[in-house]
């Protein structure tokens, strides 16, 4: 029996039903309007660019005043910068004949003058808050007059040539040591990562505890063994004293001073270092992706280059990048203890005696550094990772 007849349906209304509706042309859908290009790539690399710029510049202006306002300590620092001034005067007048022999009101009232106009030339007589914000403006531009944990004979110096002096052996030192540490602990990472389970990863698995200790304390033990007992090495210091005047005696003779803060280092640094590249790389080894090129016959070399050391790129710029930041800071206590001339010496003595100019010199240097640092990791992003476009991370 025909489907139509079951039901009762009369022809014309069965054609009816097999026709498509008719939708009015005012409610029709129309097809979707091509969307107006959108903006050039240049455009939208230069507005990134300077809101990115923008963004930073107002962390960097924010993290440099809470270090103002914390190595100030809230003005505390000032009431020990006039009690200084208090005590000075005193003393010069106390050396002064012809002051000391004025009567006390006399003596009392120049006394009084003298610390004004001491006070006035240090800026004190001025509120906390205004100084605060005085004391930003010549941080930003690096213009932090002069200092006084490094003063010489003829009184402080200024704070720009105390940097400037200090900062090529602070990266003698540890630039060399971190840049040659960093790429060979990358490839024994690399090493290990093929030969998981062996003796020598066992070894540094075992080893990896031994970097919770800093590198200072090492430099102690490393000092007494091969300083005091054995007398192989120096104690301290970058060259001998008096420096020698050839040029090679002189570099030999900073390379034998270098061997101890080095053995310090990497003692400190290496193996807690290797253990976590090596658990990273092993990670990155495991994907489907690598157990597909093995299946495939391409040789270890080539696998390790294309489907492990290319992914884990960024991350393995982020922290070179990152160890040169730290580079230019030196370590106080570090330098202290093999009495190394660096800027981690300078700020060491500047913590002690309050010299607030010197602590916000190295937060500045440092962080212009990182903020230079984290915006042109973006753009080096872009170029090592086809996945990363600049200026659309949230469509991302």
């Amino acid at each position: 029996m025909p489907l139509s007849d079951f039901y009762l349906i009369s022809p014309e209304s069965q054609s009816t039903m097999s026709e498509e509706p008719k939708v009015p042309a005012s409610t029709a859908q129309t097809p979707p309007k091509k969307k107006k290009s959108g903006q050039s790539a240049f455009e939208r690399i230069g507005r990134y660019t300077v809101v990115r710029l923008v963004t930073l510049l107002i962390t960097v202006t924010v993290g440099v005043y809470l270090t103002i306002l914390i190595a100030n300590m809230g003005g505390y620092v000032d009431e020990i910068r006039r009690g200084e001034i208090r005590e000075a005067v005193s003393l010069r007048i106390m050396n002064d004949p012809v002051l000391k022999n004025l009567p006390a009101d006399a003596r009392a009232k120049q006394m009084e003058g003298l610390i004004a106009l001491e006070e006035k030339k240090a800026g004190l007589n001025q509120p906390f808050m205004v100084r605060s914000i005085s004391f930003l403006k010549g941080a930003m531009t690096l213009n932090l007059g002069r200092a006084k944990s490094m003063s010489s004979d003829s009184g402080s110096r200024q704070v720009n040539l105390i940097i400037l002096e200090r900062l090529p052996s602070t990266l003698v030192l540890f630039g060399s040591t971190g840049l040659i540490l960093f790429f060979a602990e990358l490839f024994l990472a690399l090493f290990l990562s093929r030969r998981y389970g062996s003796f020598l990863d066992k070894l540094v698995v075992a080893l990896a505890p031994t970097s919770a200790a800093p590198g200072w304390f090492y430099g102690i033990f490393l000092i007494l063994i091969f300083s005091a007992l054995l007398k192989w090495l120096p104690f301290g210091g970058m060259v001998d004293a008096p420096p020698p005047d050839d040029r090679l005696q002189y570099f030999l003779s900073m390379l034998r001073h270098m061997i101890l803060p080095v053995m310090a280092i990497t003692v400190s640094q290496v193996f807690l270092s290797v253990f976590s590249w090596r658990t990273f790389f092993l990670i990155y080894s495991s994907e489907d992706y690598v157990e597909m090129a093995k299946a495939k016959g391409l040789t270890s070399r080539d696998i390790e280059r294309r489907y492990v050391l290319r992914p884990t790129l960024p991350t393995i710029i982020t922290s070179f990048a990152l160890t040169l930041i730290g580079l230019w800071s030196g370590a106080p206590i570090f330098e202290t203890v093999f009495n190394w001339p660096g800027l981690g010496r300078v700020l060491f003595q500047a913590v002690g005696l309050y010299d607030t100019a010197v602590i916000v010199a190295s937060t500045v240097i440092f962080a212009y550094l990182l903020a230079i640092t984290v915006f042109l990791l973006d753009f080096i992003y872009a170029m090592v990772d086809p996945r990363v476009k600049i200026g659309e991370g949230a469509k991302s």
